[in-house]
């Protein structure tokens, strides 16, 4: 029990705790911050064994911070100075750091220090799928379908590049927002995505990776100068995709697929509040690959039984959204939808148009879509080398 207990505590707080100690410590600190924090979830799992605090989360806090300022105190105390910070009006400033207002504040800063224009674009990911998020380093590696010591050099490449640039912990200038906001809404994106298609293969969807991706959505639409057409899109999209999260697994934890899901599960508080984000992103000029996206995932929930999907208005905005920005999983979700058409001739086209390499480890999804084309053109023959292929 207290294994869960402290594993969901690290997924919603990890990322607070390290945004709270950096905005104190400062960046120059971040590897011995995260040791800190990694430290106190560590002692948590033994010291829980027999009794979980009565507030754990205060618990946390109190020794993350702690322990941070042990480390720190040995650091300075090899420089022959004294770090004497556990008292006094420090010790107040950083407890009310720990302030809802003020946590929700500092996790800001992070988000657009992780994607400073000084860091490369794939080291910005990994870095704060890192530090917002608590991803491990086989979760990044996952996540960004690359090798787990890749990531670790991304990692290391990042803090150094903090340091070298000195980057401070603060938001950007106004005309850099709008730029920046591109990797943030990216970085977002992935942390749902590692949730709603979990890697895991005990536990298939990642709820609370989800719901900590539409946290740090919510997080930035609070503060205007973060609005943007782009921003209330990817709300929509991750409230639609959200609202079906209880229908996508069975009860012996096997995917269903969309056609036989129980709609009677979807859940439409989230499917409103979706489809209240897409009026608001139309109020504003830019357009994204979140709006496509959105639209295509607001016609399958308006379908009451899928049958009655309009194929035709998602193959449209398929096309919409390759044109926008091509990308081989855009063409081979059209494919299917052509095949949901009887279009074999459309399907075969845009298989064949398919760099599979560039799909990685979801290869297998372009392979049994191949097989599913030769089942319906009644070739099965062909279509069972794709199958084997797939599996």
């Amino acid at each position: 029990m207290e294994h869960k207990v402290v594993d969901h505590l690290f997924r919603h707080h990890y990322g607070k705790m390290v945004a709270i100690l950096t905005r104190f410590f400062g960046l120059s600190y971040i590897e011995t911050i995260e040791d800190a924090v990694q430290d106190t979830f560590i002692k948590a799992t033994s010291q829980w064994r027999t009794k979980i605090p009565d507030n754990p989360e205060g618990w946390l806090n109190r020794v993350a911070k702690n322990r941070t300022i042990d480390i720190l105190r040995s650091i300075q105390a090899e420089k022959n100075r004294n770090l004497s910070i556990t008292t006094g009006a420090s010790s107040l400033q950083i407890d009310e750091l720990f302030l809802d207002h003020e946590v929700a504040d500092s996790q800001l800063r992070m988000i657009f220090v992780a994607c400073h224009p000084s860091l490369h674009p794939s080291e910005q990911i990994a870095f704060a799928l890192k530090t917002i998020s608590g991803f491990s380093i086989k979760e990044i590696a996952a996540a960004l379908l690359t090798k787990e010591e890749t990531i670790v050099k991304r990692l290391t490449r990042a803090k150094k590049s903090i340091k070298e640039n000195n980057i401070q912990f603060k938001y950007p200038a106004p005309e850099a927002i709008p730029e920046r906001m591109v990797r943030v809404m990216e970085v977002i994106y992935l942390t749902f995505n590692e949730g709603f298609h979990s890697t895991n293969k005990e536990k298939l969807i990642k709820e609370d990776l989800c719901g900590e991706a539409i946290r740090l959505c919510q997080l930035l639409l609070k503060k205007e100068q973060f609005r943007s057409g782009s921003l209330y899109a990817l709300f929509a999209l991750l409230c639609f995709h959200m609202s079906r999260l209880e229908s996508k697994v069975s009860s012996d934890n096997q995917i269903v697929n969309l056609e036989h899901q129980d709609r009677t599960k979807w859940y439409f508080p989230l499917i409103k509040m979706g489809n209240s984000a897409m009026l608001k992103a139309m109020d504003y000029d830019d357009t994204s690959v979140y709006h496509y996206e959105a639209a295509i995932a607001s016609e399958h929930l308006n379908a009451k039984k899928f049958e009655d999907t309009n194929w035709k208005k998602i193959s449209f905005w398929y096309e919409q959204l390759y044109t926008f920005e091509p990308n081989m999983f855009t063409l081979l979700n059209h494919a299917t939808v052509c095949l949901q058409l009887s279009d074999f001739e459309k399907t075969h086209q845009l298989l064949k148009s398919i760099d599979v390499a560039e799909l990685g480890q979801r290869a297998y999804l372009y392979y049994g879509c191949y097989a599913e084309y030769y089942i319906n053109k009644g070739e099965k023959e062909l279509a069972i080398s794709f199958l084997d292929k797939a599996f």
